[in-house]
């Protein structure tokens, strides 16, 4: 998966905070939704913009972030 195809930094929005590509759906909302034992399934009926692929590179986003020490997270801001 290329999560920049999903997942954008962009100062413009939302402080430069990683959001869903195309929408103000933080990341971190999405993470800390499925931390809590939410469903993909009970995420997207609260953000009915998003889809399981977006879910999936949210937790892609994470694990990326998880190996700092292995390789440097690079995202292409527009």
């Amino acid at each position: 998966m290329n999560i920049s195809e999903r997942i954008e930094i962009n100062p413009a929005i939302c402080h430069g905070k990683p959001v869903i590509r195309g929408t103000r759906v933080l990341v971190c909302n999405i993470l800390g939704a499925l931390a809590g034992g939410d469903s993909p399934e009970q995420i997207i009926e609260d953000y009915p913009n998003i889809d399981n692929d977006d879910i999936r590179a949210a937790l892609a986003f994470a694990g990326e972030l998880s190996r700092f020490e292995e390789r440097s997270y690079e995202l292409a801001t527009p």
